[in-house]
């Protein structure tokens, strides 16, 4: 699919869900929980710094049997964050998702963060984008065409 993820992040806002690194574990999945997301983005200053995902939690705080009340994110988030530009394809978004294994993938104009998606995101676009292509299709083989 030949769109660029800025029109993804039209369609689904360019709103980001974020924590410090100096919050506990426990305070960062309180967030998730609240915002409904597997991943929060951790911003020192409003610079990226890293990622919080629930594969964070799972295997660097529950695996080990640690305190999420106890542990600060800074020490256990993903701190090589794999980013994408606007002007990169859908297709190009999806591969990434494929090829690195992950969910969430942050948008960078440069060094400015202007929103994240997710492979949710991308799914549920390229679904939509089928279900048009396939409505216009019937509508075209019924003769209704408008032009």
């Amino acid at each position: 699919m030949n769109v660029p993820v800025s029109a993804l992040l039209e369609r689904k806002g360019h709103g980001v869900f974020s924590v410090t690194p100096q919050v506990t574990v426990s305070q960062a999945v309180a967030e998730m929980n609240q915002h409904r997301v597997g991943a929060m983005l951790v911003l020192e200053s409003g610079r990226l710094v890293g990622i919080f995902t629930e594969r964070d939690v799972l295997r660097r705080i529950v695996g080990p049997g640690l305190d999420p009340h106890q542990v600060l994110v800074k020490d256990v988030m993903t701190t090589r964050v794999t980013t994408i530009s606007p002007d990169a394809t859908i297709d190009n978004a999806m591969a990434l998702f494929t090829e690195e294994r992950f969910r969430h993938l942050p948008v960078m104009d440069g060094e400015r963060l202007i929103g994240t998606i997710s492979i949710g995101d991308v799914t549920r676009w390229i679904s939509d984008h089928h279900r048009m292509e396939a409505e216009h299709l019937k509508n075209y083989i019924a003769g209704g065409l408008a032009t």
